[in-house]
């Protein structure tokens, strides 16, 4: 039997090899990502400006550039062995399917009922809101994997929940909604009519189908008028890349097991927290000179935050009531059109991928819808899993990636985060099915329009 026929369909990890501590991948970074602004002051905002929005250990987590690993609390990997460790999945029939040379390997973090990694971080904010004496939380969400993966783990600690939902995914994924509701969460659509920023929104974007950064600017107000709340968020800010860390330890330990080391690290990006979990460890390695990567970030066409985005300070919601943060930015006035990927329809992304990527560290590909579902059909056909719209733009580079191997007959080993799964997104298969789904790609235009309203930061 050769080498080759040795590694398994799926590299499982026991449950004594769950990671027990998160990697921090800012403390191996030369240049650290740009701190959190005051709007009005433009001054670096520390703990205390913080504490009126983030709990407290969330803020001590967000602000730390230097530990490297922040032990996991026991109670955390309790409920991490409910799903964790999380399969990495050798693609053997795409592969065949392809007739590529190269190997594919998918980290599935679809097995949970949250359907998504979301879970991961979900479980540690509600497990530190909780621990901090507070009434409940406050969150958006997008497609509705966070708001899921929240419900669940606010239902687990006793934690109220609010959740506003981008009005688009609102009314494509009512059974995700449904399913926020059984666990006891509140869902409201935004932007909505229950907050002033909301009634502002809809006065000066009437019939908008909404976009994260609403959602966000309307949670944040809710948690700062409600004694005992406080606003959590499931991706973008530095402790959820932290908590998302477990996913690329988890990968890097299976391919370890069988001295796998991959040439590319593929994961979809939208806010990216599932990119940075997934490449966190591999990129640590790059950062010390260990090794090299290729890693790319893969983002829809209709809001390419990495490939059209500016690198700047900007609002993190619609309402500018956040702080400013360095990103890669469409401008936070920039309304992304109701494509199926809900969970990447966001303005910006994340601080320290905004850093590594202006470093040179990874690169960034837009890819359009059809050609996503394109290839989230074919993926469904070989391998077996519905995934994700969001997934599916990783999916589609791999694909791509691997094809190119065919040509060249190299052999390559290629690493893709496979974030969840797509039954509460049959609206979208069903228009791609139909012929009826269209790719839609802003125009410079349309990006001058929000990116001219950036905040003028010296």
């Amino acid at each position: 039997m050769s080498e080759e026929k040795k590694i398994p369909y799926k590299i499982y990890l026991s449950e004594n090899e769950i990671p027990k501590k998160w990697y921090n991948v800012r403390s191996d970074m030369k240049n650290k990502p740009a701190p959190l602004i005051n709007p009005g002051t433009h001054e670096p905002m520390g703990f205390d400006d913080l504490r009126p929005v983030f709990c407290d250990e969330l803020i001590k987590q967000e602000l730390d550039n230097d530990t490297a690993y922040f032990d996991i609390p026991a109670e955390i990997v309790d409920f991490y062995k409910m799903y964790r460790p999380s399969p990495l999945v050798r693609a053997y029939c795409l592969e065949k399917a392809l007739d590529t040379p190269a190997r594919i390997y998918y980290k599935f973090e679809g097995n949970n009922t949250s359907g998504s990694h979301k879970l991961n971080s979900a479980i540690a904010q509600a497990y530190y809101a909780k621990k901090q004496g507070l009434k409940g939380i406050t969150t958006e969400t997008g497609a509705g994997q966070w708001g899921t993966a929240l419900s669940m783990a606010c239902a687990y600690f006793g934690l109220d929940l609010k959740v506003f939902m981008v009005k688009v995914s609102y009314e494509q994924k009512p059974f995700r909604r449904e399913v926020m509701r059984t666990y006891g969460a509140s869902v409201t659509p935004s932007p909505s009519m229950e907050t002033q920023i909301g009634k502002k929104i809809n006065a000066e974007h009437p019939g908008t189908t909404g976009s994260l950064g609403c959602a966000i600017s309307e949670a944040v107000e809710v948690a700062t008028t409600n004694e005992g709340y406080r606003y959590v968020l499931g991706s973008v800010l530095n402790q959820v890349l932290l908590h998302q860390s477990i996913i690329g330890l988890e990968t890097k330990a299976a391919l370890d097991k069988y001295d796998i080391v991959p040439d590319m690290i593929i994961g979809c990006a939208g806010g990216g927290s599932n990119l940075g979990g997934l490449i966190s460890p591999f990129m640590g390695e790059k950062l010390r000179g260990e090794k090299d990567y290729r890693i790319i970030a893969v983002e829809p066409a209709s809001c390419p935050s990495f490939t059209r985005g500016k690198y700047a300070y900007d609002f993190c919601d619609t309402g500018m009531v956040c702080p400013l943060a360095k990103m890669y930015t469409l401008g936070s006035s920039f309304i992304p059109s109701a494509n199926h990927a809900g969970g990447l329809r966001y303005h910006g992304m994340s601080p320290v991928l905004s850093q590594l990527y202006a470093d040179g560290y990874m690169e960034a590909v837009s890819v359009e819808q059809t050609s996503v579902f394109e290839a989230a059909t074919q993926f469904a056909r070989t391998e077996g899993i519905l995934p994700a719209p969001e997934s599916s733009h990783a999916i589609r580079v791999a694909i791509d990636e691997a094809l190119k191997c065919k040509e060249t007959g190299e052999e390559k080993n290629i690493v893709f985060g496979l974030t969840g799964t797509g039954y509460f997104d049959l609206v979208a298969y069903q228009k791609y099915n139909d012929g009826e789904m269209t790719d839609f790609i802003p125009t410079d235009e349309d990006l001058k329009k929000s990116l001219d309203l950036l905040p003028k930061v010296d």
